[in-house]
C-alpha cells in the first residue's frame, strides 16, 4: 500500500535530520555558515516548587506564550519546504494550509521539545539534584493553541541538608599480618572449589552435600519450590528472603530418601509483606548424599588453577589474595566509621518507594565492589541474600552515605575520569578471567556505568576523608568467611519475589575463583 501524504509529512522533519547529519561531516560554505540556525531555548519560565518530603519536588512549570509559538515556528518552518500537499508540488503549498492539515502531528513533536527542555532549564535554574526521572502524566499535558503553556511532575532529588565536619575524623585501623595457617585455610578453600562430588551411601556430615527438593510452607500452604538442589551442610543456610540457623546440625545423619522439616526465619523486609518476620517450615526431601573428593597438588593441577611452577608459588599467590581481600575489609571497616560519623545527624525521612527502587542498585554496586576484590560467587551470594533481608535499612543507609559523599566530590572537584572506568573493567576482567571488552560490554547491557560511576566516586571522596583523618591502630581477629559458614541459595523462600538477578560473571580457573561445585561441574 503506497503511504499517505500525512505518513510522508510526519517522516519529513526526520529525512531533514537525517540529511543535516549526512552532510554534517563536510566543509560549510560561507553562505550555509551565516544560514545555520541556532539551537531553541526557553527564554520565559516560571516554576512553583512544593517540597512535600525532604527528598521530593512538585514543580508546577508555567511557559511564555511566546516562547510555546517560537518552537511552532521553528517546527512548521522546517515542515513547510518539505511538505506533500494534495494540489501543490512539494514545499510550495501555502503556510496557513500546512499549518491547518499537520497541526495535530506538529503539536506532538512541539510537547516533546518544550517538556525536555523546561524541566532541564528547572534543573538547571533551581540546581535541583535529580536522583530519578521525572513523574508526569504526558497524555495529560496539553499545548494550547494560544497562550502559555502549563503543566506539572514530580521529582525525586537529593535532600538539602547541612554539611557535616569531614576533616580530623577519629578512625580505628585494623591490623593483622597473615601467617602459614591462614594461607593453609585459603589452600581448603581452593582445594574444595576444584574438588568432585562422589556419591556418599551413609549419613550426611557437616561439610557434606545433599541434592534435595526443597518446599517451604505456611499453614500448609506451599509458598515456594526448589528442585534438585545441590547444598551443602554448613552453619546458615540464607535465602533472599531469610535463612536457616544450625543448618548442618538439624541435617546431621540425614540419608538418602529422607525428609526433614526445618523452620525458617522470613527476614523483616521478605517480599512476602505477610509473612514478614515470621516462621515458615522448610521440608527438605533428600535425594542423595555427596562427599567432595579434594584434589591433590600435582603439577598438573597447579598448572590448571594458575599457571603456578610449585606449591610455594601457590602459596605465595594466595598470601597475596589474602592482603588484597583483606586491604578491602580494612577499607570496609574505614567506610563504617566514616559512614557512622557523617549520617549520625541525617534524620532526613527517604520514601519507601524510592528505597525499593534504589535497592537494586545499592545491590549492583555492593556486588562489583566485591567481583572487583577477588571474592568467590558463594560469598558473593551470600553477601547479596543478607542485603536483600535488610534492603530497606542498607539502602537507607547507603543513600544518605551517598548524598553526603556525593556534596563533598562537587565542593572538591572530585570526578570519575575514562582511565578509572578502564581501572575498574581491568580488575573486575583480570578477577574473572574474562576480557576486559566484555566485562564493559556487559556492564553497559545491563546499565550498570552509572552504578560504576558512583563506586569510583564514592571511593575517592572515601580516599580524601582518610588523608584527612587521625588513625589509631588496633588488632583485627580474622573471622570465619561467609565461603566457611554460610551456604546461600538464590531462591526467596516465602515467594512472593520477582528475582532480581545480581550481576554474572562466569569465573574462570584460579584462586578463589572457582565456580561453586555442581553435579554438572564436578561429576
Amino acid at each position: 500500500m503506497a503511504p499517505s501524504d500525512e505518513d510522508r509529512n510526519a517522516a519529513a522533519l526526520a529525512d531533514e535530520q537525517a540529511t543535516s547529519a549526512e552532510q554534517a561531516g563536510a566543509e560549510p560554505t560561507d553562505d550555509e555558515a551565516g544560514q545555520e540556525e541556532a539551537p531553541l531555548s526557553i527564554d520565559n519560565l516560571e516554576a512553583k516548587i512544593e517540597s512535600p518530603s525532604a527528598c521530593r519536588r512538585h514543580i508546577t512549570v508555567t511557559i511564555s506564550a511566546e516562547d510555546v509559538a517560537k518552537y511552532f515556528e521553528r517546527k512548521f518552518g522546517d515542515l513547510v519546504p518539505l511538505a506533500q500537499v494534495p494540489g501543490f508540488r512539494p514545499g510550495k503549498a501555502p503556510k496557513e494550509l500546512v499549518q491547518a492539515r499537520f497541526r495535530k502531528e506538529v503539536t506532538e513533536q512541539v510537547k516533546g521539545a518544550l517538556l525536555l527542555d523546561s524541566i532541564d532549564k528547572v534543573n538547571t535554574q533551581y540546581k535541583l539534584a535529580a536522583i530519578s526521572e521525572p513523574e508526569f502524566d504526558l497524555e495529560a499535558i496539553e499545548v494550547p493553541a494560544e497562550g502559555p503553556m502549563t503543566f506539572e511532575f514530580d521529582l525525586e532529588v537529593r535532600p538539602d541538608f547541612d554539611m557535616p565536619e569531614w576533616t580530623g575524623l577519629s578512625i580505628e585501623r585494623p591490623i593483622y599480618e597473615f601467617g602459614p595457617a591462614d594461607v593453609d585455610r585459603r589452600l581448603q578453600n581452593l582445594l574444595h572449589n576444584a574438588g568432585h562430588l562422589v556419591p556418599h551411601d551413609g549419613p550426611a556430615e557437616s561439610g557434606d552435600y545433599v541434592v534435595c527438593n526443597l518446599t517451604f510452607r505456611h499453614d500448609g500452604n506451599v509458598l515456594s519450590r526448589g528442585e534438585e538442589e545441590t547444598i551443602r551442610l554448613r552453619p546458615v543456610l540464607s535465602f533472599r528472603d531469610g535463612r536457616i540457623e544450625d543448618f548442618d546440625e538439624k541435617l546431621a545423619g540425614v540419608k538418602a530418601g529422607e525428609t526433614r522439616e526445618l523452620s525458617a526465619r522470613l527476614s523483616a523486609d521478605a517480599p512476602n509483606e505477610k509473612l514478614r518476620g515470621q516462621e515458615v517450615t522448610a521440608e527438605v526431601e533428600v535425594l542423595d548424599v555427596k562427599k567432595l573428593e579434594l584434589p591433590e597438588i600435582t603439577p598438573e593441577f597447579l598448572d590448571e588453577v594458575g599457571g603456578y611452577d610449585s606449591e610455594a608459588d601457590l602459596r605465595e599467590s594466595l598470601l597475596a589474595d589474602l592482603n588484597r581481600q583483606f586491604k578491602f575489609r580494612q577499607q570496609q571497616h574505614f567506610r563504617r566509621q566514616i559512614t557512622a560519623a557523617l549520617i549520625k545527624d541525617a534524620n532526613w525521612e527517604l520514601p519507601p518507594e524510592m528505597l525499593k527502587r534504589q535497592a537494586q542498585r545499592e545491590l549492583e554496586r555492593s556486588v562489583l565492589e566485591l567481583r572487583r576484590n577477588g571474592f568467590s560467587e558463594q560469598e558473593i551470594l551470600a553477601h547479596a541474600n543478607e542485603l536483600r533481608q535488610n534492603s530497606m535499612t542498607n539502602t537507607a543507609r547507603a543513600l544518605k552515605e551517598h548524598f553526603i559523599l556525593e556534596r563533598i566530590a562537587e565542593d572538591n572537584g572530585i570526578e570519575a575520569a575514562e582511565s578509572d572506568y578502564d581501572d575498574e573493567v581491568y580488575l573486575i576482567a583480570q578477577q574473572s578471567g574474562e576480557n576486559p571488552r566484555r566485562v564493559r560490554a556487559r556492564l553497559e547491557k545491563r546499565g550498570l556505568w552509572d552504578v560504576l560511576r558512583n563506586q569510583i566516586i564514592e571511593r575517592k571522596v572515601i580516599e580524601l576523608v582518610l588523608e584527612n583523618a587521625r588513625f589509631k591502630d588496633v588488632p583485627y581477629k580474622p573471622e570465619a568467611s561467609a565461603e566457611e559458614t554460610t551456604e546461600a541459595v538464590d531462591q526467596a523462600a516465602g515467594g512472593g519475589d520477582a528475582g532480581e538477578d545480581i550481576p554474572q560473571a562466569k569465573y574462570g580457573a584460579g584462586p578463589a575463583q572457582q565456580e561453586l561445585p555442581t553435579d554438572e561441574n564436578k561429576q
